[in-house]
């Protein structure tokens, strides 16, 4: 006996949404649909701001965040046009973003051109994707969404970009650093890890999203002190307090974990750091590296799952 098969049709995305500023773009800040899109490009997680969101005397259809900074996301219901490649660059300056997400129908051969020339171009802290929007359905089902990325930036090509320039211009140690983060970073990929960081820098830490502005998980090395850490980052207005909410759990944090963190308040600063670290680690002994990179990811997925609950509460 054979099984039926459905026939899948791509339906007009205006049959679902009418109205891009009323309804399409209401649709894509909901967080679900904005979880979508970010796996869809690869993105650890986008956090709304906002909608409609003023940059001088024009409006940004969404501004989220993401463990980088500042994502604009601009909508098009229809084929791209130059009105919106103009809009895309003037919302990016006027809020500063780190990476700019523009979604349509269907784009037009010079506007996927400009994009991947603004990303091969451009700093290597601003990134452009281009994303194709589909709607498809079986039968009378529901209609279902996919995003299609037609331009995202090469990171591969950045990173060697970033490797030849600390090679030439900073400090063994921050070359040291960035090797390491690169390594790290293939070393998850290779291993098929969930967790996603951010891209490597010549630094000495590297950040991971914890699913609220303003707070994060970062990985970090101590070249001085021969350790490796992590630890929840807190970088808020409301900082002190977030710390002391979650301070007020700290027997079920360590019981959870299995380890003893360090709390610091740091009063005399305006973040709140709770770490936990390898000891004996020294950035040298890049023959250990595959070791502290396997830290690192398990104290990265322990952590993620006991704050990211306590973290969406915080007040």
């Amino acid at each position: 006996m054979k099984t039926p098969l459905g026939k899948l049709e791509r339906i007009p995305l205006r049959k679902a949404w009418a109205h891009e500023a009323g309804e399409f773009t209401p649709w894509l800040a909901q967080a679900d649909n904005l979880t979508l899109l970010a796996e869809s490009l690869g993105l650890s997680e986008l956090e709304l701001v906002g909608t409609e969101h003023p940059v001088g005397d024009f409006k940004v259809d969404i501004l989220c965040t993401d463990d980088g900074g500042k994502v604009i996301i601009e909508n098009q219901l229809e084929k791209t046009n130059h009105t919106h490649l103009g809009q895309i660059l003037t919302y990016a300056a006027g809020v500063g973003a780190r990476k700019v997400i523009w979604l349509a129908e269907a784009f037009r051969t010079e506007h996927v051109a400009a994009l991947e020339f603004l990303n091969q171009h451009t700093t290597d802290e601003l990134d452009f994707f281009a994303v194709e929007i589909e709607l498809w359905r079986i039968g009378d089902s529901p209609m279902a969404p996919s995003f299609n990325v037609v331009v995202k930036p090469n990171d591969w090509a950045k990173t060697g970009q970033q490797n030849a320039k600390a090679a030439a211009t900073t400090t063994p140690t921050k070359q040291r650093q960035l090797k390491f983060w690169t390594g790290w970073q293939a070393w998850l990929q290779a291993k098929g890890s969930t967790l996603r960081t951010q891209k490597p820098l010549p630094q000495h830490w590297t950040n991971i999203a914890l699913g609220r502005s303003g707070i994060h998980l970062a990985a970090t090395v101590n070249s001085r002190e021969s350790r490796v850490g992590m630890e929840v980052y807190i970088d808020h207005d409301n900082s002190k307090s977030m710390f002391k909410q979650l301070q007020a759990h700290q027997v079920e944090i360590d019981a959870a974990l299995g380890v003893k963190l360090e709390w610091m308040e740091l009063p005399d600063g305006h973040a709140c750091r709770i770490l936990q670290v390898r000891a004996e680690s020294p950035l040298e002994s890049e023959d250990q590296w595959p070791a502290y990179y396997s830290w690192l990811e398990q104290a990265a997925l322990r952590m993620s799952e006991v704050f990211r609950p306590l973290v969406k509460e915080l007040t």
